[in-house]
């Protein structure tokens, strides 16, 4: 089953963040099938990217979102939208 989730990145204690496609049973920062964003919880939410075709995509053959996934995709949205 695909997943798609974030992938931590960065120092420590300086969080970064990509937003993949990966499958359920890889390990959180391992393989991925396809990056579809990044998210920096450090910087202003109208900096972080997502591709939103490709997270559509991936919801309609089955993709499951984690809710960090979608609290981002909704913040990004509604500050693109202002």
């Amino acid at each position: 089953m695909v997943k798609v989730r974030l992938a931590r990145a960065g120092c420590k204690k300086r969080p970064f963040y990509h937003i993949v496609a990966t499958d359920k049973s890889n390990p959180r920062d391992g393989r991925f099938i396809e990056e579809l964003g990044t998210y920096d919880p450090s910087r202003p939410i109208t900096e972080a990217r997502l591709d939103y075709d490709r997270l559509a995509h991936w919801q309609s053959v089955g993709a499951q979102v984690s809710d960090r996934v979608k609290k981002v995709a909704n913040l990004l949205r509604k500050s693109q939208a202002a």
